[in-house]
């Protein structure tokens, strides 16, 4: 069994990204599964707060079920053309102490999707994971995109997506990841998506 983790980057009841998300975990391919957690209950990084406290009981939770998982799917709002502050936090949060870095996040395949009600997707927020990844020494996977623009339209009331064509897309997504991820756990390079 191929293990994903999924976090969405909302915290908001009716969020897109957690809708879709959510609409991700419903559609895996066989053999494989996406474990939905949350970025909820994460404080804001203190050093101060780390040093007296430590590492929160929720961070260290998430730290070890990304670390014994096969892949970690981001999926990310964009908030003012970049990355919403509450994600980037609980990443931050994800990477203390720097010698777990390795553990958590080294060469962990991981992949960005995300849902926007503008015309744009999340592009741009997209595109601003890319060097946190890097510094993380993640192993992000780079075959494939998916960006929802006009979220609205693309999910029903009930959060459950709508538009047929997005949920091919998703579902094809996901098959690419999948495969990306399971070849990453066998040491063989994946086939292109």
């Amino acid at each position: 069994m191929t293990t994903l983790i999924g976090l969405s980057g909302s915290l908001r009841q009716a969020s897109y990204n957690s809708a879709l998300l959510r609409g991700a975990a419903g559609i895996m391919p066989a053999g494989s599964e996406l474990v939905v957690e949350t970025i909820r209950g994460i404080p804001l990084y203190d050093a101060d707060l780390e040093a007296s406290e430590g590492i929160p009981e929720k961070v260290t939770a998430l730290k070890d079920a990304i670390a014994a998982a096969d892949g970690l799917l981001l999926v990310t709002p964009e908030y003012n053309n970049s990355i919403p502050g509450v994600f980037k936090n609980a990443i931050d949060w994800l990477s203390r102490p720097d010698s777990d870095i390795k553990r958590v996040f080294g060469n962990k395949p991981v992949a960005v999707i995300g849902a926007s009600p503008g015309g744009f997707g999340t592009i741009l927020s997209q595109n601003a994971w890319l060097p946190i990844l890097r510094t993380l020494k993640a192993d992000f996977w780079s075959g494939g995109r998916l960006m929802v623009s006009r979220a609205g339209t693309v999910f029903n009331q009930d959060g459950t997506l709508a538009d047929q064509k997005i949920e091919d897309q998703l579902r094809k997504f996901l098959e690419g990841f999948v495969a990306f991820a399971r070849a990453a756990r066998q040491g063989a390079p994946a086939a292109s998506a």
